[in-house]
């Protein structure tokens, strides 16, 4: 249960911070570097191990350009130690909150976190609705997966502060149009595509009582052609949201969109070559992070594989977080099924998510050969689990889930030893040969 009293007081510091000098900010990113790095070494069996092999103590790293000293951890071989060597030895897992990525890779990890950690979690996230104008009374729809629902507790809703009213991401776009031109929601928030879809959707009818303030998109990556889109049929600012499940939100458009500011008092982001070394403020670098406040599960140096550019612009907003140019990488076409609708490759690994047998896929990957058929690539943990059963139950949960038929879509379940990188030598979850985009 989310601790408001403690959310209010993290965001309280996370407000003051965003308007701090540059000198002050990486004062406070190495204090809290050192304890994290200390804490892990002390604590964490992985990382105890990866600074031995690596030659590196804690009283090495002083500083933001001593982090270079330390090893860049990959995702995917975070993903194959287990829980007890990645989460500290003072915390029992049993009583952590476990947060699942999203499986956009194919390749699904928990995230263990204290109660703490959480709510910091959830400050960080608010500052930036609140610096782009969202009130605590305004009326804040977002389209979502369902396991955000109970993000907001029963307080909030009682006294009508930031009380997110969520809508599934599986729902029909009618569903949503119905409620929202009812609701008139101030704040317009969701999936990127999810709004995308919705946005399409209400310019094809000419509906004009959706006139959210804000425009709020996370989760999927959206060009400029359809931010465009976004805002000219909202008649609202569009601003992006950039994260990954074992950060929450990293970085976010500000109402001047002059780019992503970064959160660099919660989460060091580093733009790094191949070789490791900091790429030059416009180049293109693997985006590396560093968490300032996970203990229980820290996360330094860890690659989540997308691509960014550093930027040494201000932006005019007056918010002192550094800028990032652009973000590349993940961005997604949208898939067609046999009854007209359209959705977005997030839809299916926010399906996965939910599968009774989620925890037994060490990788996954989702081929739509055509319009009515699938091919899903299914890599187990386990060997001696009854595949036939897990497959039939996956085919099931597909077409409850996406509310087709067997006799609409046809889900082909195979089991295999290894998924090799798509063409494009990414481990991308979700492809699709017949897709378009909207």
């Amino acid at each position: 249960m989310p601790n408001v009293f403690r959310i209010v007081y993290y965001l309280a510091g996370a407000l003051r911070r965003a308007r701090w000098k540059p000198e002050r900010l990486r004062l406070y990113q190495e204090k809290r570097l050192r304890a994290v790095v200390r804490y892990a070494f002390d604590n964490v069996p992985f990382y105890h191990r990866k600074f031995r092999e690596a030659g590196v103590h804690p009283d090495d790293v002083k500083c933001l350009e001593d982090l270079k000293k330390l090893p860049v951890v990959k995702s995917e071989e975070f993903r194959r130690v287990p829980p007890n060597e990645r989460v500290s030895v003072e915390c029992d897992v049993k009583k952590l909150r476990v947060v699942k990525t999203s499986g956009s890779s194919g390749m699904p990890l928990k995230i263990f976190l204290n109660r703490a950690e959480d709510d910091w979690r959830k400050a960080i996230y608010m500052r930036a609705n609140i610096l782009c104008g969202q009130k605590p009374r305004d009326r804040w729809v977002a389209i979502t997966a369902p396991h955000h629902f109970g993000d907001v507790t029963g307080l909030q809703r009682r006294l009508g502060v930031f009380a997110q009213v969520c809508l599934s991401v599986f729902d029909d776009v009618d569903e949503h149009i119905d409620f929202l031109c009812k609701f008139k929601p101030d704040i317009l928030d969701g999936y990127s595509s999810a709004l995308l879809l919705l946005a399409r959707e209400v310019d094809r009818r000419g509906l004009d009582v959706l006139k959210p303030k804000v425009v709020f998109g996370n989760a999927d990556l959206v060009g400029l052609a359809e931010r465009k889109y976004l805002e000219d049929v909202f008649e609202a600012p569009y601003c992006d949201q950039y994260g990954c499940a074992e950060f929450n939100r990293t970085a976010w458009n500000c109402l001047e969109r002059e780019g992503y500011h970064m959160d660099v008092d919660s989460v060091i982001t580093e733009f790094v070559d191949e070789d490791g070394n900091a790429v030059s403020p416009g180049e293109c670098g693997e985006i590396v992070y560093t968490s300032l406040f996970n203990f229980a599960m820290p996360f330094i140096r860890y690659s989540i594989r997308d691509v960014g550019k550093p930027s040494n612009d201000e932006c005019s907003c007056g918010v002192a977080m550094p800028l990032m140019e652009v973000i590349e990488g993940r961005k997604d076409s949208f898939i067609v099924l046999p009854n007209g609708k359209v959705v977005s490759p997030r839809t299916f690994t926010v399906a996965m998510g939910m599968f009774e047998h989620y925890e037994d896929i060490e990788q996954f990957r989702i081929i739509q050969k055509s319009f009515d058929y699938f091919d899903v690539l299914l890599k187990m943990k386990k060997v001696d689990l009854d595949e036939g059963d897990i497959a039939e139950r996956l085919r099931l949960h597909f077409q409850k889930v996406l509310g087709v038929s067997a006799e609409d879509v046809t889900f082909n379940v195979s089991f295999v030893k290894k998924i090799p990188p798509s063409k494009g030598g990414k481990l991308s979850a979700v492809i699709s040969e017949v897709a378009r985009t909207v």
